[in-house]
């Protein structure tokens, strides 16, 4: 199984996206994308992991080992989860200063990302972006 962050990193999301010339294809790549994420276990499909200012259901939950933060999530929308995979690609697999250093807003410049999403999708992706730095920030603490 692929893991986000490791095997599917930032690099290979822009130079992937860049080859499409349209949004719909674009869409279709990321939904595709959703669908590679591992499914979470129904254990972690509690309250505490729901991310708020989501507009669908978003669970997120994390771990960390040997200094490592790791990423669980779910959606309950195909481009929602899809979105989730863009995010992870940016943080999984990371410590928690490689989080905290990485500049996702240039990352999502530079798939022009927030652009095409409606706005309540691109709070909900900001709102994922804010759990997973608090997450980071703990752990860095």
């Amino acid at each position: 199984m692929k893991e986000f962050g490791t095997d599917i990193t930032t690099d290979d999301i822009i130079d992937t996206l860049a080859f499409f010339d349209s949004w719909d294809d674009r869409y279709k790549y990321i939904i595709d994308l959703g669908k590679e994420l591992p499914p979470l276990p129904d254990s972690e499909h509690v309250d505490e992991n729901i991310i708020r200012g989501c507009q669908s259901k978003v669970w997120l939950a994390s771990e960390q080992r040997d200094g490592v933060l790791y990423f669980q999530v779910d959606s309950d929308a195909f481009i929602v989860k899809g979105l989730l995979g863009v995010v992870l690609a940016a943080y999984n697999s990371k410590t928690p200063q490689q989080i905290l250093d990485f500049d996702i807003e240039a990352y999502f410049a530079e798939l022009d990302l927030m652009r095409h999403l409606s706005p309540t999708r691109g709070s909900g992706l900001q709102a994922m972006v804010a759990r997973i730095k608090n997450i980071a920030a703990s752990a860095a603490a």
